[in-house]
């Protein structure tokens, strides 16, 4: 099926980026989404999923980045990118997701790695550039960034424990992590890890915390577990409790300086929230394809009548092209405020994305596993996964219930303005 650009913004879409957009659908259907059925074959069983990496994954890399389709997240305001803004990376992100497992990877387009890449491209020193960001950029290793912590509430990072102190010409970080996703993958060469390095109560709580890079073969690093998500273990990258005992890294290894965690995250998370958002309006895509084809299985007959002849089917498959089609204009429309204006100033634009994209992919894909029946709910069919991813993205990059929040104190701060253009309006007295 051939993507077609939205008339709404076709305009907007540069030449260049309207051949990538053909070459990118024609990699993922003919390429990514055949190979789905290899590459978890490939991964093997047992512990084994987190030591080898399925050779398929390579091939399609290879192929990838010899037709140009490559670090396609970068936007152009970055001379390590692609050329291409946020809105027409929205379109080729979500074709991506159709192949939500595979298609990210092989265009070496895939979280965690992307928003640590944009983390060394705008914040990193020329070192940590050449040591960390071109080896990510020629998808040569893989990297985590390392947040979410077991014993406080991580949805405010204020929260966050793991400490950083510096003692010399070192750093000594002590702290205990999970849920981080990359981790296990034997390609991980290298954790971002969030942490405090200021303690002192009376001091600006969004200037406490800091980033820093930690080698994975770093001594006193121990990968407890992978965690799965209903069951899947998403190897060989997992979601991986980590302890950090006495980690020892040069003074060298801190991004930006102390005290600039926040600043650093807030940059980081902008785009990789709205990347997210793209894939998934692609794996709702195909979660709506593929109940389309199982109601008009000729084999699939209840009560006389044909799946898709069934009015409580028809109000489904109505109900998701709705959700899905206005899911997407509001995540172009955050696309094209990043664009315009940048992450920061776009924050409510990318958090009503945030928040609506997820719940809309839920329902999509809740409605195709039953028109599949328990079918539904078993591997045979991509549909429980893909659910699961869902599921996940109302956690990752913060819960719905910040988002929901920081959305609402944005819109009352527009309270006083709508009061005075209320009372600007004029009185009519009208006679009786």
């Amino acid at each position: 099926m051939v993507y077609t650009i939205p008339s709404l913004i076709e305009d907007r879409i540069s030449p260049h980026a309207k051949e990538l957009i053909k070459l990118v659908d024609d990699f993922v259907e003919n390429d990514c989404i055949p190979a789905e059925e290899v590459y978890f074959k490939q991964l093997g069983k047992g512990e084994e999923r987190f030591k080898y990496i399925p050779p398929i994954i390579e091939e399609l890399k290879k192929k990838a980045r010899s037709l140009g389709l490559w670090n396609l997240f970068l936007s152009k305001h970055y001379a390590e990118g692609a050329g291409l803004t946020n809105l027409e990376y929205a379109l080729m992100a979500e074709i991506m997701g159709k192949s939500i497992r595979i298609a990210p990877e092989a265009t070496n387009c895939s979280a965690p790695d992307t928003g640590n890449m944009e983390v060394f491209a705008k914040y990193g020193s020329p070192e940590q550039k050449e040591k960390w960001l071109k080896p990510l950029l020629n998808g040569e290793i893989r990297s985590a960034f390392a947040m979410t912590e077991k014993a406080v509430a991580s949805s405010d990072a204020t929260n966050i424990e793991t400490s950083i102190k510096r003692v010399g010409n070192q750093y000594v970080i002590n702290g205990h992590k999970w849920w981080i996703s990359g981790a296990g993958d034997p390609r991980c060469a290298l954790f971002l890890v969030m942490g405090k390095t200021l303690f002192n109560e009376n001091a600006h709580k969004h200037k406490q915390h800091s980033l820093i890079i930690v080698p994975r073969n770093t001594p006193g690093i121990t990968i407890v577990r992978a965690l799965t998500v209903f069951g899947y273990d998403d190897a060989p990258e997992g979601h991986c409790e980590i302890i950090f005992k006495d980690v020892k890294v040069p003074i060298q290894n801190i991004i930006l300086g102390e005290g600039r965690g926040f600043e650093i995250i807030q940059g980081r998370l902008g785009p990789g929230r709205i990347h997210h958002c793209m894939r998934s309006i692609g794996a709702a895509e195909r979660g709506l394809d593929l109940m389309l084809m199982r109601v008009t299985d000729p084999s699939r007959r209840t009560f006389g009548k044909f799946l898709s002849e069934h009015e409580t089917i028809i109000a489904d498959i109505a109900q998701s092209r709705m959700l899905i089609d206005q899911a997407r204009l509001l995540v172009l429309n955050a696309a094209d405020m990043i664009d315009k204006v940048g992450a920061k100033s776009a924050l409510k634009e990318i958090g009503m994305a945030k928040v609506i994209v997820p719940n809309m992919l839920l329902k999509v894909i809740d409605r195709s596993i039953q028109s599949y029946g328990a079918g539904g709910l078993c591997d045979d069919f991509p549909l429980a996964y893909i659910y699961s991813i869902g599921r996940t993205l109302k956690f990752a990059d913060g819960p719905d219930e910040v988002h929901i929040q920081q959305i609402g104190k944005l819109e009352l701060k527009r309270a006083r303005k709508v009061k005075e253009e209320y009372e600007k309006r004029p009185k009519i007295n009208a006679k009786l």
